[in-house]
């Protein structure tokens, strides 16, 4: 069973490690990893680039965390979706 974690964000680069330390650290292996980002002018998307745990990275213009959880269920693939 795959499990699918969506990371909504925005300018979370003084936040966003622990967030993505704590995912990677995860002993079950049959996780995927999306951030979805509202195109942040911080190093949120530098951060999570050196991350290689993570599946998938969109950064684009969204309508808010609600639209990016959408996006990110959009595209998930997993068993269960947790956000």
């Amino acid at each position: 069973m795959k499990i699918t974690i969506i990371t909504p964000s925005f300018n979370s680069s003084n936040t966003i490690v622990s967030c993505f330390d704590s995912i990677k650290n995860q002993t079950y292996k049959s996780i995927e990893h999306l951030i979805v980002d509202g195109s942040s002018k911080d190093d949120t998307i530098k951060i999570a680039k050196s991350y290689p745990h993570i599946s998938k990275i969109i950064s684009e213009p969204d309508h808010g965390i609600y639209d990016a959880m959408n996006k990110g269920i959009k595209i998930s693939s997993g068993d269960i979706i947790g956000i």
